[in-house]
């Protein structure tokens, strides 16, 4: 599947190792535009270990245009009890401000259905926050569908401290 040349001679592949620090400063750029700047604690050293060790637990999708990562989805597994089948959540789907307009989003998002296609997987799922209407008008564009009944619920910090220390 991946490689792929797109149109204008970029590639999207998969990610390398080599590119675990233009996934940070993707992760960190992604985080200025939701307005949350310092909640970024990962590191170079994180994302070498999570994606690109012996057995990883997430996966990245790159567009390399002109020698340079301008784009990332950042994806994991999911398992879903109803279908039986495990799913793809979508983390992180970025492309910097000044290479928009060229599909890239859309063609990374292709990249990430056609995993869950080619292996039988169910879903396909993400957030997005309320605000963020050129995302909205991208995903609805492709066909997705909010979620209207479910809310994501998060624990983190001193309440997740707080529950874990509830085990007996």
């Amino acid at each position: 599947m991946l490689p792929v040349t797109l149109t204008d001679g970029a590639i999207l592949r998969e990610a390398r190792l080599d590119d675990a620090a233009a996934l940070l400063a993707h992760i960190k750029d992604l985080a200025e535009y939701e307005r949350e700047p310092d909640a970024v604690l990962n590191t170079t050293e994180a994302i070498e270990a999570t994606f690109f060790s012996e057995n990883p637990h997430a996966f990245a999708h790159v567009v390399e245009r002109d020698g340079s990562v301008v784009g990332i989805a950042i994806w994991f597994l999911t398992y879903s009890t109803w279908t039986g089948t495990h799913g793809i959540w979508l983390e992180d789907l970025h492309v910097y401000p000044s290479e928009r307009g060229r599909g890239y989003g859309k063609q990374l998002m292709a990249s990430v259905a056609a995993v869950c296609a080619e292996r039988g997987y169910r879903r396909m799922e993400w957030t997005v926050l309320n605000w963020n209407e050129p995302a909205i008008g991208l995903y609805r564009s492709l066909g997705a569908a909010p979620m209207d009944e479910w809310t994501t619920q998060r624990l983190v910090g001193d309440a997740l401290d707080s529950l874990a220390a509830t085990l007996s």
